[in-house]
């Protein structure tokens, strides 16, 4: 069996939870299956693995319709695959027409939705429609769609309701438990002026209305000042949102003066050595399918204080792996909570019942640590799609 795996992100061009899974996915795959990878972005030097950039006529056209014009490159390649496997909207639409094109079906991964993003049409302006466009034509004419969690599959399931749901799987994301492991150095805390010893919330994310991250700013506001915050945060959505937060953040280091902000994408060796240190980790999301870098922070030891939105319950087990914070959200598909106010407050008295107790903190700690690797390690992830796969094909008649 081969299969195209097509996607924007794929190393070293990661940045997002998606790109971590394609790249994880692919390694355990080929000790299955023949896998061809097809990413956007520079050339790279991975054996069965081939690059592609926008065509050079729509140069500084709208973003939307550049990823369009490289999806139909894409497609043209998939010429003798038994099945075509696509990764987020980027790559949705080379599925898509792959699968028009040569006859073979097409499997899409669902990392997140475009119509419970709306916040994007800031970003991209008309290009949302052309993103929300692709999505839904792929989602609908789709062989099978991987859905990241249960809490995913039910999105998918109302956002497009003429998809069938025997065609819909479930399929947790997964971590790499030896390489997101405890980290005792600090050199990457040290020379950023971060305390090793303070008790520290630590953030990852991109800076975009989906992660949440002023409604956390809002709340470190009704935490004492001893409670040291790491913020690796970059790649803002919108010039609105990056101002937002870097208010933020100047208030809050008025009042305290050790809230630090980490721009950069961090090397994976120095990112566990800021988990591994953290008292908790948070992730104050308004929309996450399942929340990989809860994973990430669990595998390196790290309890977790989340919102208890998408996929992230069946990450973070309640009073056992950390906390989690229940709201109810606006059904207007922003995920914005229907009373903020109570959201930060709620999210605030977690993380000071999570920061008063470090003896409890530790031991949640490693129970995530045990959970990590019980429950979501790629080998089984790996064996499952490929199960998926061989559904997909034999329905298809393959």
């Amino acid at each position: 069996m081969r299969v195209d795996l097509l996607t924007k992100e794929y190393p070293p061009e990661v940045y997002g939870g998606a790109g971590v899974h394609v790249a994880e996915l692919s390694a355990v795959l080929r000790d299955h299956i023949e896998v061809q990878v097809r990413a956007f972005g520079a050339d790279r030097d991975e054996q069965d693995t081939t690059s592609y950039r926008p065509p050079a006529e729509l140069s500084g056209s709208n973003a939307a319709l550049s990823t369009l014009g490289t999806d139909l490159l894409i497609a043209a390649d998939c010429e003798g695959a038994d099945l075509v496997h696509s990764h987020t909207w980027y790559a949705n639409f080379a599925g898509h027409v792959a699968s028009l094109l040569h006859g073979m079906p097409h499997v899409l991964s669902a990392h997140s939705l475009e119509p419970l993003r709306p916040w994007k049409a800031e970003q991209l302006g008309g290009g949302y429609r052309l993103s929300s466009f692709a999505e839904r034509a792929a989602y609908e004419a789709a062989a099978g769609v991987i859905a990241v969690s249960a809490g995913m599959r039910e999105d998918i399931l109302r956002s497009y309701p003429t998809v069938d749901p025997a065609r819909v799987h479930v399929v947790h994301n997964g971590i790499d438990i030896d390489q997101w492991s405890p980290n005792p150095e600090t050199t990457a805390l040290t020379s950023r002026g971060i305390d090793p010893e303070a008790t520290t919330i630590v953030f990852v994310g991109r800076i975009t209305r989906q992660k949440g991250l002023p409604y956390f700013l809002r709340a470190v506001r009704e935490l004492p000042a001893e409670h040291q915050v790491v913020l690796c945060a970059g790649a803002p959505d919108t010039p609105e949102i990056a101002a937002e937060v870097d208010d933020l953040v100047a208030e809050l280091n008025r009042d305290r003066g050790n809230v630090h902000l980490i721009t950069e994408m961090l090397p994976r060796t120095e990112l566990t050595q800021i988990l591994t240190h953290a008292t908790t980790f948070v992730c104050p999301s308004v929309y996450e399918p399942l929340g990989i870098v809860n994973l990430e922070a669990m595998a390196c030891g790290t309890p977790v204080v989340a919102s208890a939105t998408g996929g992230i319950p069946e990450v973070v087990v309640d009073g056992e792996t950390g906390y989690l914070v229940h709201f109810d959200q606006l059904t207007d598909g922003t995920g914005t909570p229907t009373d903020p106010e109570r959201f930060i407050a709620d999210m605030a008295r977690a993380l000071e019942r999570m920061l008063s107790d470090p003896d409890r903190a530790r031991q949640m700690g490693e129970a995530s640590r045990r959970r990590a690797a019980e429950h979501f390690s790629w080998t089984s992830i790996g064996e499952r799609t490929v199960e998926v796969y061989r559904a997909v094909l034999e329905s298809h008649g393959a």
